[in-house]
């Protein structure tokens, strides 16, 4: 396994991680997911705004009931939401979803400037509807700021991912890096930076992924979403079914992302079982739910269980069980893959 760390906390062996996590997220606070992993589950009569507001409302009150403590603005007055549009039209994170968790946000105490979202790229951002039409100028989130991370304004050299595979090792992985950065060292090329927005510029940020099956990491969801699409020089791992999965569990276990990382909420109104990330409508599946938890390993086995499921009914092979994204990350203590034990909690 390759090493990780961000500068400012030296390197260390990756089942090192557990340890390093568990220790800073006491020290704020924070507690490790449940032996239990809980998914909250709410039905939509329908993906319409209504529906999604009502269904995020009865999530994030649950969620608070539970955890006996209220979302709300702290010393830093933002939260940020970690979006996902890298499929294109058709396969993103849905609108009015997150919509609705603004909406839920601003009713805790938030104005809507205090919220910010991230993304990766400029063009698809725009063509799923989340930067303002370039015939208008306007789009759904005037208030909002949005980040576009391949513009490369929101890395910064002190917080990075550090593996051995650099950039260079591959001509064609080079060119198709996920940054407009220059590398000009052996030792940047080795070098994912992560955005920083999101744990050192708000309070806490929510992850909206949305599901596909991936050809070297398995399942895109939850940790990807969050570390693979949240980083730059990423594409060096895309032709490695070993690297690319240990490259997201070490980024996933990182304390500085953890201790902000307050849960994920993904709605299963489309998702993809075989031909991803590239969005293919031909293998697609629509559910009328919206999942939440705090423990992004037991969303990503439990949607690893139905892509196979449909896999196999459509007459195609499982995910390969050498892709061990989720094992990693569970190994290193970001959460439980035990699905048959998972706490499914319906609420209406």
């Amino acid at each position: 396994m390759h090493p990780f760390s961000l500068s400012r906390l030296g390197r260390g062996p990756w089942l090192a991680a557990v340890a390093l996590w568990a220790t800073s997220a006491a020290g704020a606070g924070i507690v490790p997911p449940p032996p239990t992993p809980t998914v909250w589950e709410a039905g939509l009569d329908d993906f319409s705004p209504a529906a999604y507001s009502a269904g995020v409302e009865a999530l994030i009150s649950r969620f608070e009931l539970e955890g006996g403590h209220r979302l709300g603005p702290g010393p830093k007055h933002r939260v940020g939401l970690k979006i996902y549009t890298d499929s294109g039209p058709g396969l993103a994170t849905p609108v009015p979803l997150v919509q609705a968790v603004i909406a839920a946000l601003v009713r805790r105490g938030f104005a809507p400037t205090d919220i910010f979202l991230v993304g990766l790229n400029q063009l698809r951002l725009r063509q799923t509807g989340f930067l303002p039409s370039l015939v208008t100028g306007h789009g759904p989130f005037d208030a909002q700021k949005i980040y576009v991370l391949e513009s490369g304004r929101y890395y910064d050299p002190v917080w990075f991912y550090d593996s051995p595979l650099p950039t260079r090792f591959d001509p064609i992985l080079a060119q198709r890096s996920r940054t407009y950065a220059t590398y000009k060292s052996d030792d940047e090329d080795r070098k994912s930076f992560l955005a920083t927005p999101l744990f050192l510029d708000a309070d806490f940020w929510i992850n909206l992924p949305v599901y596909t099956d991936h050809p070297v990491l398995g399942v895109n969801g939850a940790l990807v979403n969050a570390t693979y699409w949240n980083a730059s020089n990423t594409a060096r791992f895309s032709d490695s079914a070993g690297t690319a999965p240990a490259a997201v569990a070490e980024m996933s276990a990182i304390p500085e992302l953890r201790q902000t990382w307050v849960f994920t909420l993904v709605s299963l109104e489309r998702w993809q079982f075989i031909g991803g990330p590239w969005f293919n409508s031909l293998y697609t599946v629509s559910e009328p739910r919206v999942w939440l938890s705090t423990d992004p390993v037991i969303l990503d086995a439990l949607m690893l269980d139905r892509i196979n499921a449909q896999r196999v009914n459509r007459g195609f092979k499982p995910v390969s069980d050498d892709i061990r994204t989720v094992e990693f990350a569970a190994k290193l203590g970001v959460g439980s893959r035990n699905t048959a034990g998972a706490r499914i909690v319906r609420v209406p």
